[in-house]
C-alpha cells in the first residue's frame, strides 16, 4: 500500500429533509382548532474544507462514506424541526475535486479554511399548518421532506510546495533535501529508497519557509506507468522552481547530456509545460570524482542548456551552500496551477 495517500475515492451524502407534520390545535373550548402542524428541517450539507493540518488523503484509507445529519420532523404547535447538522471534510490544501462519473474538475482547494459544498442537504417538508387557504381550511396532509444530494468523488493531492527535487533513481536527491533543510528523509546506497514524496522546509529570516519536494526517482517509461510511474510526477505541477539533480559521478565524460535528456524525456512527455518551468541544474556527488575528471568542461556543456549550474557534493556539503542561497533568491512561492 502507498505510505503517501495522494489519491481516494470517496461517496458523500447530504441529509435527508425532515417530514412536515399533520397536526391541528385542540384544546379546551377548541374541539376544532387549526391546523398547527410545523415544516421540517432542512438536511445537512456535506462541505470539504482545505486544512493545513492535513497533509495527505489517508483519512480515505479507513472511511470512503461520509453522510451529513439528517433534519428534524416538525411538530406541533407550528414548531419547524432542527435542521441537520452538516459534515465538514478537512482535505489537505492543493485537493483537486472531480466528479467520478464525468470526469468534471469540481474544485481545486488551495487556500486555507477555503470551503466547497459538495453534496447539499434536502428540503425539509411543509407542514400542514403551510397549506390552509380560504378554499382549504383543515389540509390533512404535509410534505415527506426531500433525499440529501449524492455524489461520488475522486479526490487527487497536488503537494503545494515552492522547490520540486527532480532525478533519475539513486541521483542523491534525499540526502540533497537533507543538506538543505531539516528532512528526515530516508537515505541509502540504493535505487528506490524513496517510495513517496518528502518535504523539508527551508528557513529564511523575513518571509515564510521554502517548501521543497522530493519526488521519487525516475526511470525511462515513468511517464507510462513504469517504476514509480507517472503517479508523483503531478506534484511537480504546482512547484515554482524545478531542480533537476544529475548524478556526476556516473557521467560519460563522451556523452555528458545523456541523463539531462532522458530525464527530460519523461518530464516532457508528462506535462510540456514543466520544461519552461524556471529550474537549476544540481550536478550531485562531486566528492566521488576522480582528480583528473574534466570539471571544467562538464559545467560548461550543462550551463550551454540556459540554467544556472551548481557542482556539488549532498554527503560532504561541498557547495550546498551555495545552492541554499540561490534557491532563497530564486523561489518567492508555490505556483497556483
Amino acid at each position: 500500500m502507498n505510505s503517501f495517500p495522494d489519491e481516494a475515492d470517496i461517496t458523500v451524502r447530504g441529509g435527508d429533509g425532515g417530514a412536515g407534520c399533520v397536526s391541528f390545535l385542540r384544546g379546551r373550548f377548541r374541539p376544532r382548532g387549526r391546523p398547527d402542524g410545523g415544516d421540517g428541517g432542512d438536511g445537512g450539507d456535506v462541505i470539504l474544507e482545505a486544512s493545513p493540518g492535513v497533509r495527505t488523503l489517508v483519512l480515505f484509507r479507513r472511511r470512503r462514506l461520509f453522510r451529513a445529519e439528517d433534519g428534524r420532523p416538525g411538530g406541533s404547535r407550528d414548531c419547524r424541526g432542527r435542521h441537520g447538522a452538516p459534515t465538514i471534510i478537512p482535505v489537505p490544501l492543493g485537493t483537486m475535486v472531480y466528479d467520478r462519473h464525468g470526469g468534471e474538475l469540481l474544485a481545486d482547494l488551495l487556500e486555507k479554511g477555503e470551503r466547497l459544498v459538495i453534496a447539499r442537504g434536502g428540503r425539509g417538508g411543509k407542514g400542514n399548518a403551510h397549506f390552509v387557504s380560504s378554499r382549504l381550511r383543515s389540509p390533512r396532509f404535509a410534505q415527506p421532506g426531500e433525499p440529501g444530494q449524492e455524489r461520488r468523488l475522486h479526490l487527487e493531492l497536488h503537494l503545494l510546495a515552492d522547490v520540486g527535487l527532480v532525478g533519475a533513481a539513486n541521483a542523491g536527491k534525499s540526502t540533497l533535501l537533507k543538506a538543505l533543510t531539516a528532512s528526515a528523509a530516508r537515505v541509502a546506497p540504493f535505487p528506490f529508497t524513496t517510495l513517496s514524496p518528502q518535504l523539508g522546509a527551508l528557513g529564511r529570516e523575513e518571509a515564510a519557509a521554502l517548501i521543497l519536494a522530493e519526488v521519487p526517482g525516475l526511470i525511462p517509461g515513468a511517464h507510462e506507468g513504469k517504476g514509480l510511474g507517472q503517479r508523483f510526477l503531478r506534484h511537480l505541477r504546482r512547484t515554482r522552481l524545478l531542480v533537476q539533480v544529475i548524478d556526476v559521478s556516473q557521467l560519460d565524460p563522451e556523452d555528458p547530456l545523456a541523463p539531462l535528456r532522458s530525464l527530460e524525456v519523461e518530464m516532457q512527455a508528462f506535462d510540456p509545460g514543466l520544461l519552461h518551468r524556471p529550474g537549476l541544474i544540481v550536478l550531485n556527488k562531486a566528492d566521488l570524482l576522480p582528480p583528473d575528471f574534466p570539471r571544467e568542461n562538464i559545467t560548461s556543456v550543462y550551463k550551454e542548456k540556459g540554467k544556472r549550474v551548481f557542482l556539488l557534493s549532498a554527503l560532504s556539503g561541498e557547495g550546498v551552500a551555495t545552492l541554499r542561497e540561490e534557491l532563497l533568491k530564486s523561489a518567492p512561492g508555490p505556483a497556483a496551477v
